[in-house]
């Protein structure tokens, strides 16, 4: 396999804390890399091969970063999707497809490709400003998304009446109709070129209710069985119908009723699968690779129960990022910490994780109330 020799290069756009996760797994497969970032110091820097600085968006500077790989993979989806056309036409090898990265980079089309599928999904209009959204007033409560450019948390807000139409983005994007949810679950799904797939089991998302933002998460999901495998039959679905080659993580909505729904996918590793570097037999980095490389998919299997806490920049903090408390969170059994490598630390700008292993999936809970409370990232 060409991959293992190191001529091979491997060409990854975005160099933030999922490219850096990426980058630790590619030592195994003897791979050269070269990453593309915006930053002159990002999370990547000093781990890739090269890091090259440069615009996600300008057309002529990811047209000539992919010139010089043998194949290119993103860690986010922001990108000039023009320029991946164009090295596509050119020969060069680009998983995931930019076809499938075109779908998602805009909400709106995403949306409709759900429909056109029939994946379930809640109820929405498109809207064009806010004069669409104020024309739609008998739809509210309901939560008004960008179509392309929101990331973490950004670019979603809620109008629950009238009154909140002024918060409305003026721009293309969807209304979509408040659901009454019962739980939030992801589902990462992996497929190579020869089309095996592979799910990682369903993880229970805990989102913080200001940030729009995962707080937390339980590996395994706590839900019933039957749940459980109606997302895994969704992500199989979707994965199929995308005919994706790499990773596609599905964060789905579990109604009171018990009816799953789709809310968004990303084409990439995801922040609900760093629990997987330590709790399954593959991670979901290592899968990420094996899939664009054309490798046998890994087994998905999880070896222990486990959490993932997002370490978060403290309010009212903007500088130079202080970690309080690590020694007391190393402390505690079966903690491991991630740290982005972000130098500046910002209001609830994600800057680490702490994957927490143990066999009692009840006592996780009680494990991420200790690790949220002995450490704060500060400045």
């Amino acid at each position: 396999m060409k991959a293992f020799y190191r001529n091979f290069k491997l060409g990854i756009i975005g160099g933030g804390q999922l490219g850096r996760m990426l980058l630790q797994a590619c030592p195994n497969y003897n791979l050269y890399t070269r990453v593309l970032d915006p930053s002159k110091d990002g999370p990547c820097k000093g781990l890739a091969n090269e890091y090259v600085q440069g615009s996600l968006q300008d057309y002529a500077t990811v047209y000539a970063f992919g010139k010089q790989v043998d194949l290119l993979t993103i860690e986010i989806e922001n990108v000039n999707i023009d320029a991946l056309y164009q090295l596509e036409t050119e020969g060069i090898e680009i998983y995931p497809q930019p076809r499938v990265i075109e779908i998602i980079q805009d909400k709106r089309i995403q949306k409709q490709f759900y429909l056109d599928q029939d994946i379930p999904t809640a109820e929405f209009v498109l809207v064009n400003n806010r004069k669409d959204v104020e024309a739609h007033t008998k739809f509210l409560p309901a939560y008004n998304k960008l179509g392309k450019g929101g990331y973490d948390g950004g670019g979603v807000v809620s109008l629950r009446t009238i009154n909140d139409i002024d918060k409305a983005f003026d721009d293309p994007g969807v209304l979509e109709k408040t659901v009454d949810v019962d739980a939030e679950i992801s589902v990462i799904a992996a497929r190579n070129a020869l089309g095996e797939i592979r799910i990682f089991p369903p993880v229970e998302c805990v989102f913080n209710p200001n940030f729009n933002l995962v707080d937390y998460l339980i590996a395994p999901s706590l839900l019933p069985k039957d749940i459980q495998q109606e997302a895994e039959r969704l992500a199989r679905k979707l994965t199929k119908s995308l005919e994706i080659v790499g990773l596609l993580a599905v964060e789905m909505f579990v109604t009171k009723g018990g009816e799953i729904l789709v809310n968004e996918v990303a084409p990439r590793p995801h922040n609900s699968g760093h629990q997987t570097i330590n709790a399954n037999d593959t991670s979901q980095y290592e899968q990420h690779l094996r899939a664009i490389l054309g490798l046998p998919l890994g087994s998905t299997k999880i070896n222990t129960p486990s959490a993932m806490v997002n370490l978060l920049g403290e309010e009212g903090y903007t500088g130079p990022a202080v970690y309080e408390g690590l020694d007391e969170l190393l402390e505690i059994e079966g903690s491991n910490i991630f740290l982005y490598g972000k130098e500046i630390t910002k209001p609830h700008r994600k800057m680490g994780h702490v994957t927490i292993l143990n066999n009692d999936t009840h006592a996780l809970k009680e494990h991420v109330r200790l690790v949220k409370k002995v450490i704060r990232v500060i400045s």
